[in-house]
């Protein structure tokens, strides 16, 4: 289960915010256990981007073997 302060990775592109599938975000809020969730993403040096409301479908939990690769916003 994605808990508050989980890091999570989007699992479709949201051109409406200008992320794409990959980006990585921080749970922020969980609405109503796991209905809805609050994201938190930010560039690599922290400066924060955006907050949205995401569904579980939206994203996924990020794994131990996974790395993160940088790419410039639009």
């Amino acid at each position: 289960m994605i808990t508050e302060l989980d890091r999570v990775a989007l699992t479709n592109d949201l051109p409406e915010h200008s992320l794409k599938i990959g980006d990585i975000g921080t749970v922020v809020l969980v609405h109503q256990e796991g209905l809805g969730y609050e994201v938190e993403f930010m560039t690599i040096t922290g400066k924060p981007i955006k907050i949205i409301s995401l569904f579980s479908s939206q994203f996924r939990a990020i794994g131990d073997r996974e790395i993160a690769q940088a790419r410039v916003l639009a």
